[in-house]
């Protein structure tokens, strides 16, 4: 009895030493998420301020801003 214990107790240990080892993302992986991140925001940023983007956006707040209600 005391080994089928034992043995289970083990696996359990085992088990949560695999999850806590594998549990967040390690620096190199944060700094790729930024990196990544950062490039998407680049992209979004000249997409958005490309010029008919720009005046597409403006005619939208503008027949926003001019509808009868």
């Amino acid at each position: 009895m005391y080994q089928a214990v034992r043995a289970r107790l083990g696996a359990l240990v085992c088990g949560v030493r695999a999850a806590r080892r594998d549990a967040g993302m390690v620096t190199s992986e944060y700094a790729m998420g930024i990196v990544a991140a950062v490039a998407f925001a680049v992209v979004l940023y000249k997409v958005v301020t490309s010029g008919a983007v720009s005046a597409e956006l403006q005619n939208i707040v503008k027949d926003a801003l001019n509808a009868r209600m």
